[in-house]
């Protein structure tokens, strides 16, 4: 299986010397994790939903397991915990050599979540260093419309937008 033009084994294994670099090991538990995250990189997983996944897989391996397993991949850096504005946190890889976090679409109709993968921030970045003397290190954009698959069946946007966005 193929991800992100890198093959599943071997992103694997990439994670496993991360792990190593830092003193810890890709038990068993954190491999089905991780695995599943891999699986199911496009849907920005919650943690509840990656548990459902990994005890098709492992059934012996609890709910905490995969929170604790979550979160140290998350202080690693090796995946970005996001909030999309409806209190649950999701999960996603970082993306490797990449400078900043890439940026989201969220529709406030279907709920779909699509990437950019394109950073047009660096302009902006360089404008608020000079200009505030303030030493940016990443960022974030999200933006909340109507995706294009749903735009053509929402009748008021402006309406549904007043009733989802907080």
């Amino acid at each position: 299986m193929q991800w992100g033009g890198v093959d599943v084994e071997e992103r694997v294994n990439r994670i496993k010397q991360q792990l190593s670099a830092h003193n810890y090991k890709l038990t068993p538990q954190r491999e089905a994790t991780v695995r599943v995250l891999l699986e199911n990189e496009e849907d920005h997983l919650s943690a509840e939903d990656v548990y459902l996944l990994v005890k098709e897989k492992a059934p012996e391996i609890g709910l905490a397991t995969v929170y604790r397993t979550l979160e140290l991949l998350s202080e690693l850096q090796i995946i970005h915990k996001l909030n999309f504005g409806d209190g649950v946190t999701r999960y996603e890889f970082r993306a490797e050599g990449a400078e900043h976090h890439h940026h989201h679409l969220i529709c406030l109709n279907c709920g779909t979540v699509d990437e950019i993968v394109d950073d047009w921030l660096g302009p902006i970045e360089e404008r608020v260093e000079r200009e505030f003397d303030f030493q940016i290190i990443d960022h974030r954009l999200t933006f909340h419309g109507i995706c294009h698959r749903c735009k053509d069946k929402v009748k008021d946007p402006k309406k549904l937008a007043a009733s989802k966005v907080t």
